[in-house]
């Protein structure tokens, strides 16, 4: 069951749209997931894997990145990956058609946040027994007949704890870095500012011995 879906920017890890299920529902604590959620967002750069799978707790986070958007999803455990997936490709594929060229522009959360029907119905269908989902089995069945192997099985696994903190040591490398940059500018200013300085003493200290000289030279 997928019990969570939520997109967001990946340069800034801002949430652009989401939908999921009622607690009493789904049996568990939606609000927890997604606050994980949000600090997967932001730890997303450029550079990471463009599909991913990440163990939390009872289940896992799936997350497809396109056009420099990620899409996630939470599911159960035991949720066909080739069906998260699937799900994960329609909704990136019609997403971006209404909405790709405004996402860059948006500075709101949530600003598409009426896409929330159109993943809720199809959703729905994804649902164990819907149309897409058995119609995702079938393409499955037939890959495996014909002998070929899945992407989806050589999608990257990993564990929320471990992204998370290496996320924050990235971001507290990046810190220093950047304190390390403001500190060399600073020195750099004044260097700058000594070396102004001296050139300016030895200006006066040159003005002033060519004065005494001038004068010496005019009393006589």
């Amino acid at each position: 069951m997928v019990l969570m879906t939520m997109i967001a920017r990946v340069v800034d890890g801002l949430p652009l749209a989401a939908t999921m299920q009622e607690d009493d529902q789904s049996g568990c604590n939606i609000l927890e997931y997604q606050n994980q959620a949000k600090m997967l967002f932001r730890k997303l750069s450029p550079q990471s894997p463009t599909r991913c799978s990440i163990e939390t707790g009872p289940y896992l986070f799936h997350y497809l990145i396109e056009n420099e958007i990620c899409y996630l999803v939470l599911c159960e455990r035991n949720y066909s990956k080739r069906l998260a997936f699937s799900y994960l490709e329609e909704i990136a594929q019609e997403f971006y058609l209404q909405y790709g060229k405004r996402v860059n522009t948006v500075t709101r959360p949530y600003t598409f946040i009426e896409f929330d029907t159109w993943m809720q119905r199809t959703r729905k269908q994804y649902a164990e027994g819907g149309a897409r989902a058995r119609r995702a089995a079938g393409g499955a069945a037939a890959a495996q007949l014909g002998g070929q192997l899945g992407d989806v099985q050589r999608i990257m696994m990993q564990n929320i704890d471990d992204v998370l903190q290496r996320g924050a040591i990235l971001s507290e490398l990046d810190t220093k870095t950047q304190n390390l940059s403001m500190m060399s500018q600073k020195y750099k200013k004044d260097a700058t500012y000594l070396n102004t300085k001296s050139m300016l003493v030895k200006a006066t200290a040159g003005a002033v011995v060519l004065l005494v000289f001038v004068l010496y030279f005019w009393i006589l």
